[in-house]
């Protein structure tokens, strides 16, 4: 028995490139703030299958696949689906002034502060990570299952350097059980990233 359940899959990326351009700033969201203010209630945490409604409405060539385990680490989910560490990548928000900023990054890198600082225009004390809190208010999604697009609100991401070189990925699913595949051409077409170098160095090995 295999351990993840394909969801759906689309068509082909190809395919969908040719009908479809990049997502526009209202598409890439999930329209949550309309519905609050026109409501006056707090909106709804997401979930899995809101991201899956946001795939089918606007053709996104991604696959929801469904775990038999909570993957809390990209080691974990790497194992899960047999895949490697670098294919796993993680949706990170932070807060620079009154801003928020998505960075996507892949596998065991971390991002560098240093260098996202120096991209944005800000010293380094000037960004910072998005509290879980603030995670859940500003994309709708509980930390550990975000997904890299289809927010309640639309955020300029940028995407790490290494993810655009691999061939496919693995992003939060929605939930804390599930991870969506698909490929870093269809991740830059739907969120429209700025593709940057974001994250610490890999330190080099010297052979003797």
């Amino acid at each position: 028995m295999t351990k993840v359940d394909i969801h759906i899959q689309l068509g082909s990326v190809e395919a969908l490139h040719e009908q479809r351009g990049p997502l526009s700033a209202k598409e890439t969201g999930q329209d949550m703030n309309e519905k609050t203010k026109a409501t006056g209630a707090p909106p709804p945490s997401l979930d899995r299958d809101a991201l899956q409604q946001f795939i089918d409405r606007h053709r996104i060539d991604a696959a929801i696949l469904n775990l038999n385990e909570h993957t809390a680490t990209v080691a974990d989910a790497a194992r899960a689906l047999e895949v490697e560490t670098d294919q796993i990548i993680k949706s990170l928000v932070f807060r620079h002034n009154d801003d928020a900023l998505l960075v996507i990054a892949s596998g065991l890198a971390r991002v560098d502060r240093k260098k996202l600082a120096a991209f944005l225009g800000v010293g380094r004390k000037k960004v910072k990570f998005a509290n879980p809190e603030e995670v859940l208010r500003i994309t709708g999604y509980v930390v550990g299952s975000m997904p890299p697009f289809g927010h309640r609100t639309r955020l300029r991401t940028l995407i790490d350097t290494e993810v655009t070189g691999l061939g496919t990925v693995f992003g939060g699913g929605g939930s804390l059980n599930t991870m969506m595949r698909l490929t870093p051409d269809e991740l830059l077409r739907v969120t429209g990233a700025e593709v940057v170098s974001v994250c610490e160095d890999s330190p080099e090995i010297s052979v003797e």
